[in-house]
C-alpha cells in the first residue's frame, strides 16, 4: 500500500473514491434481504450479481489490493452458495496461493531476524534505556497477548465451524487430531526448539528451529567488527528486500486464492460460516479496545503521560496507519509527533523504529486470537499451556516481518502448519483481514509511540529538549 502524505484527503474526496463501493455494498445488502419480504429469488440473484458488477468497477478504480481482495471474497461466497459444485472445483487456485506464500516464510524470517538483530549490533551502547525499552515491549506485547487469548476464549468465535480433517494442513494430519496433541516433556520441548540442520528445520517447516538458527546467527554477526560484518550483512539484506519484493509479487495473487478459498469454503460447510467470521471480526476490535483501556492506558498513567496531548499527538499517525494499513506510512509521522511532543530525537530515534520489530502489540493480540479460531475450527481441544506456548511461537517468529503485506498470514500458516492445525480458516480469515488489519496497525503504531513517551519519562528526559521547528507541525494547531 503506497503511504498517504500527511495531511489526509478531504472527506470529499474520500466519498468520491469510494461511493461506487459503498454503493455496491448497499445493494448487494438490499439483495441479501429481499428474500425476507417473500421477494423472487431471481429478483435477488440479479442485484446481487449487479451488486458484485458495480464493487468490482469500483474496485479497478480504486486499483488497490485490498479493494480486489474484498470483492472477490465477497464474490467468493456468492459463488459458493449459488452453485457450490463449481465452488468445491476450485480449491486448487486456493492451494497454488497456500503453495507461494509457504515459499516466502523461511527465508522471509531468516532475513528479518538476521539482520534485525545484527543491524543492532550498537544497541549495547545504548545500555539503560535500550533495555528499559526491550522490557516494556515484552511486558506490553506478554499483555496483548494474554487478552487476545482470553478474548477468543471468551467468544469461542471458531466454535461450530467443523473444518473437516482432509482439509489439515499439507504437514499431514494425525490420527489423533480431533483432540488436543499428546504434550511433550519439558526436555522434549526444550530439545525441539533448537536446530541440528537447517536445511532441514527450512524443510520441515519448523519455523521456530528456524527463528532461534536467526537470532543466534545475529547476535554472532553483531560481535564482529564493523568491516568484517558489512559484507554478509549487505548480502543478507538484500536476500531479504528480495523476498519483501518475492510477497508482493505473490500477493498480486491473492484475490484469486481469496476467493477460491471462500467458495470453496462456503460451497463445502454453507453459507452458516460467514456468521463465524463476523464473531471472529467483533472479537477482534473488542480485544483491541480492551488492550487499549486495560493495558496501555494503566501503563500511561503510572509512568506520567499526559494523556490528552499525547491522544491528540497520536491521532493523526494512527488515522495514516488505519486509512492504509501499513505502519510503516506512519512511521516519519509519528516520530515527529513525538519529538514535537517532548520526547528527545535520541529516544524517537531509536524505540519507534525498534518498536516496529519488537512491539507489535496489536499484530500479537491479532496473532492469538487467529491462532486458537483455528484450533477451535478443527474441534482442537488446546488447554492453556499449550495455546501459550503456540502464541509464544508467534511472538518470537513475527518479530522483524511487521512491514511485509499481510505478514500475519505468512506467520500464521507457518505456526498452523508446526501445530499441524487445518489451514483453511486461515483463509477464511484473509477475506475480513483488511478490516481487522486497519485496527491492529492504528493499535500498533499507538502502542509504539506510547513506548517513546513511557521510555523518555522513565530517562528523566520527557520535556528536557526543546523540539526542532520543523517538527512542530506534527502538532495540531492547538498543541502547537
Amino acid at each position: 500500500m503506497r503511504p498517504v502524505p500527511a495531511g489526509s484527503a478531504p472527506p470529499r474526496a474520500f466519498l468520491r473514491t469510494h461511493a461506487v463501493a459503498v454503493a455496491g455494498l448497499a445493494f448487494y445488502c438490499v439483495g441479501l434481504l429481499l428474500p425476507l419480504s417473500h421477494a423472487s429469488g431471481h429478483i435477488s440473484l440479479s442485484i446481487r450479481v449487479a451488486a458484485l458488477v458495480l464493487l468490482g468497477w469500483g474496485a479497478w478504480r480504486q486499483r488497490s489490493l485490498t479493494a480486489w481482495i474484498f470483492w472477490a471474497m465477497i464474490a467468493g461466497g456468492e459463488l459458493g452458495a449459488d452453485a457450490p459444485v463449481l465452488a468445491v472445483s476450485l480449491r486448487v487456485f486456493s492451494d497454488i496461493f497456500l503453495r507461494l506464500i509457504k515459499t516466502i516464510v523461511a527465508p522471509l524470517i531468516l532475513g528479518t531476524l538476521i539482520t534485525g538483530i545484527a543491524a543492532h549490533g550498537q544497541m549495547r551502547s545504548l545500555g539503560r534505556m535500550g533495555l528499559k525499552a526491550l522490557v516494556y515491549f515484552e511486558v506490553l506485547t506478554t499483555m496483548a497477548m494474554l487478552i487476545g487469548l482470553a478474548a477468543i476464549n471468551i467468544t469461542h468465535a471458531g466454535v461450530g465451524l467443523d473444518v473437516p480433517q482432509q482439509h489439515t494442513a499439507a504437514t499431514g494430519p494425525a490420527p489423533q487430531m480431533q483432540h488436543a496433541p499428546s504434550p511433550l516433556h519439558w526436555d522434549e520441548v526444550l530439545l525441539h526448539t533448537f536446530p541440528e540442520n537447517i536445511a532441514k528445520s527450512v524443510a520441515d517447516n519448523q519455523i521456530l528451529q528456524v527463528a532461534v538458527f536467526a537470532i543466534l546467527f545475529g547476535v554472532a554477526m553483531g560481535r564482529l567488527s564493523a568491516e568484517k560484518r558489512a559484507p554478509l550483512l549487505r548480502v543478507i539484506e538484500s536476500l531479504t528486500e528480495t523476498m519483501f519484493a518475492f510477497t508482493n509479487v505473490v500477493m498480486y495473487y491473492a484475490p484469486v486464492g481469496v476467493g477460491a478459498a471462500m467458495a470453496y469454503t462456503v460451497g463445502q460447510m454453507g453459507p452458516g460460516v460467514l456468521l463465524h467470521l463476523a464473531r471472529l471480526l467483533l472479537t477482534v476490535y473488542g480485544a483491541l479496545l480492551a488492550f487499549g483501556l486495560f493495558g496501555m492506558l494503566p501503563v500511561a498513567l503510572i509512568a506520567g503521560v499526559p494523556i490528552r496531548r499525547f491522544l491528540r499527538a497520536v491521532a493523526e499517525p494512527a488515522t495514516i496507519a488505519f486509512a492504509t494499513s501499513t505502519s510503516e506510512a506512519a512511521l516519519p509521522r509519528a516520530m515527529e509527533a513525538m519529538e514535537a511532543l517532548g520526547v528527545p530525537r535520541r529516544i524517537v530515534g531509536f524505540v519507534i523504529p525498534a518498536g516496529y520489530s519488537f512491539n507489535l502489540d496489536g499484530s500479537t493480540l491479532y496473532l492469538a486470537l487467529a491462532s486458537v479460531f483455528a484450533a477451535q475450527a478443527a474441534g482442537v481441544t488446546m488447554g492453556w499451556k499449550q495455546q501459550i506456548f503456540m502464541v509464544g511461537t508467534l511472538m518470537l517468529t513475527s518479530k522483524g516481518v511487521a512491514g511485509v503485506p499481510r505478514a500475519t498470514l505468512i506467520v500464521l500458516l507457518a505456526t498452523v502448519a508446526m501445530f499441524r492445525l487445518p489451514e483453511d480458516p486461515i483463509f477464511m480469515i484473509l477475506g475480513i483481514d483488511a478490516l481487522m488489519d486497519m485496527a491492529r496497525t492504528s493499535v500498533n503504531v499507538v502502542g509504539n509511540c506510547l513506548a517513546s513517551v513511557v521510555v523518555a519519562r522513565w530517562e528523566g528526559e520527557f520535556g528536557a529538549e526543546t523540539p526542532a521547528v520543523e517538527t512542530m507541525d506534527a502538532l495540531p494547531a492547538a498543541e502547537a
